[in-house]
């Protein structure tokens, strides 16, 4: 019944590559072959904080040298150009979620170096807004939150960060407003003292989601927080 249920799935709603869009011949794989040879995380030397690409003799990003983050450390696994954009629009809001079993598969792989020497206790996604979410439908960092603790073997929560103030979008505001943006729309459920925490987003831009969170994480009893993001805007 399983083959017979899976069968019909695969027809009514096949698979597609996450770059191309195009429908993925072979059902066991997250990307095509053509594309998969096209994936290049992001290379060379990085800013030691937020992991943005710097010139060889910096250690820090512009952003990061202008005024400190909360959180303790993040990296980002791909730029945001157009490719990752239409994919991300795809993801988020026309119901391609097998594109997140991509993403939270590229994480583990290019950034395991960072998971292991992080050693994070829990993985925590970023939350939606309850209005937000049932317009959606799903939460995108909880998706790839719950697919990289499945890939780790890192426990992850869903409930333990509550979004609960509805805010405007942060893509048209710039590096102050989306700090404003965020005041005080974060709210942690339980106490985590001394825990290193992992949050997960897809975008990472100014550094004002990651740390936002990682204020109420830490005022909760966070000891560390980091971040790991699919792809990294331009700030």
């Amino acid at each position: 019944m399983k083959k017979t249920a899976d069968f019909l799935l695969d027809m009514l709603y096949p698979k597609k590559c996450p770059l191309c869009h195009q429908i993925l011949k072979e059902k066991d794989r997250l990307i095509c072959p053509e594309c998969s040879g096209k994936v290049r995380p992001i290379s060379g030397p990085r800013c030691m904080k937020c992991g943005r690409p710097v010139k060889m003799e910096e250690e820090y990003c512009e952003d990061c040298r202008k005024g400190a983050h909360h959180f303790t450390e993040g990296r980002s696994i791909f730029w945001y150009g157009e490719v990752w954009r239409q994919s991300l629009v795809r993801f988020k809001y026309y119901g391609c979620r097998e594109y997140g079993d991509f993403y939270a598969k590229a994480m583990s792989i290019f950034g395991k170096k960072y998971l292991e020497r992080w050693k994070p206790d829990l993985i925590v996604p970023v939350p939606l807004h309850s209005r937000k979410k049932r317009m959606r439908g799903f939460n995108q960092a909880a998706y790839l939150a719950e697919r990289l603790s499945e890939l780790t073997g890192i426990p992850w929560e869903d409930h333990l960060v509550r979004k609960i103030r509805s805010t405007r979008s942060q893509k048209k505001l710039n590096a102050i407003q989306r700090r404003q943006n965020l005041k005080n729309a974060y709210r942690v459920t339980g106490k985590i003292p001394g825990f290193s925490v992992l949050v997960v987003d897809d975008v990472y831009t100014t550094g004002s989601t990651a740390d936002a969170m990682a204020m109420c994480l830490l005022e909760a009893g966070a000891e560390k927080v980091y971040f790991l993001t699919i792809c990294a805007g331009r700030a």
